[in-house]
């Protein structure tokens, strides 16, 4: 059944098929979650978040032309579920940060040498935190999720050129705003 591509599952659940729809949701929660967790760094949100997805793919079946990616269709709604949950929330966020300190290196490492990463990974994960919400999530897109830039850019309506500045403009505001967090600790 995997051999059936994502559009043609699609087209099935837009003509009725609603059990194809769990094929799909199969295929693509692992990559939701982490789009959501990289964006807002809260497992039970991230969850919520991608069931939203799936809620809004079986609303809006029937826009489903089938002429492009199912991903990046899937990215478009990913995003404004994202948008309205942040449009409803603003103000209510925490400061808290992640702990990335099981995903260092081997057991080999002394402990301040692993101390010292620990330090650094929560310093970038706090400085990615702190850009704005367009600057994170191209990073998210592009660094964490792995995307081609030609789908992002078919996600965020916008040319490949385009996204490359994107992805370069907030990279180096990432580096800035970590620069300045090191220079305070």
């Amino acid at each position: 059944m995997d051999s059936i591509s994502d559009n043609a599952l699609m087209l099935k659940v837009r003509d009725g098929d609603l059990d194809k729809l769990g094929l799909l949701f199969e295929r693509y929660r692992k990559i939701l979650f982490g789009f959501f967790y990289n964006m807002s760094h809260d497992t039970g949100l991230s969850e919520d978040l991608v069931q939203n997805v799936f809620m809004r793919i079986l609303k809006y079946r029937a826009g489903f032309k089938g002429d492009g990616e199912f991903k990046v269709w899937m990215f478009h709604i990913a995003r404004n579920v994202g948008h309205d949950h942040y449009r409803k929330t603003k103000g209510k966020e925490t400061d808290e940060i992640d702990n990335w300190k099981d995903k260092l290196g081997d057991d080999n490492m002394n402990r301040e040498v692993e101390m010292e990463k620990g330090e650094d990974l929560d310093l970038l994960r706090l400085a990615l935190k702190r850009l704005d919400e367009e600057k994170r999530e191209i990073l998210t897109l592009s660094k964490l999720e792995g995307m081609k830039y030609k789908n992002i850019g078919d996600i965020l309506n916008c040319s490949e050129g385009a996204v490359k500045v994107k992805v370069f403009r907030a990279l180096q505001a990432l580096k800035q705003e970590y620069m300045h967090l090191q220079a305070r600790v």
